[in-house]
């Protein structure tokens, strides 16, 4: 019986919120790191960034121990079916950041060696722009995605098929792109 089986009352109410607190404290990480952007992303895992403070120690080395891909680079054709491979093989509920220009959009390399767009691999549930993005942003990044986890927007937009971008986020504290 999984605990969308169950009908809402007093009890499953706090029972929900108690199993988003815990997945929400309790996300690890993937190592998948594949250009500059993978530097900030070890960045963020030192001691000025510590991301140690969200439960997320160790970047794990095993898929099976891993709930979060942090796409950080671009992504060959080559390695599309690795990084494909590597997220079937991650525990459910799994989500997904990507992390630069390059892993959200090909970057600059707009040719038929790269692939222009990680989401066309995996579904992305968060954006990180910029080329390398910083640690600050990576860490905005979670905590992006840690308030979708809290709140239970993530999935509901997964079973939508929608992304969240960073700059889309109310109350975000950045400023907004302006809309075409």
């Amino acid at each position: 019986m999984a605990l969308e089986d169950l009908q809402h009352n007093f009890l499953t109410g706090p029972l929900e919120d108690l199993v988003r607190w815990a997945r929400r404290a309790s996300v690890w990480p993937a190592s998948f790191g594949l250009a500059c952007c993978a530097i900030e992303m070890m960045a963020t895992g030192g001691a000025d960034f510590d991301i140690a403070r969200y439960g997320m120690e160790v970047f794990r080395n095993s898929p099976r121990q891993a709930d979060l891909m942090i796409v950080a680079g671009r992504v060959s054709q080559k390695m599309a079916p690795v990084l494909r491979q590597v997220y079937d093989q991650m525990m459910e509920p799994k989500w997904v950041i990507s992390m630069g220009v390059c892993a959200s959009t090909g970057g600059l390399f707009n040719n038929y060696a790269i692939v222009q767009g990680v989401d066309q691999i995996v579904p992305v549930d968060v954006y990180a722009p910029g080329c390398p993005p910083s640690p600050e942003t990576l860490m905005h990044a979670i905590l992006t995605l840690h308030e979708q986890i809290r709140t239970g927007e993530i999935m509901k937009r997964r079973h939508e098929g929608r992304p969240v971008h960073l700059d889309a986020t109310p109350n975000s504290g950045l400023p907004r792109s302006p809309s075409p």
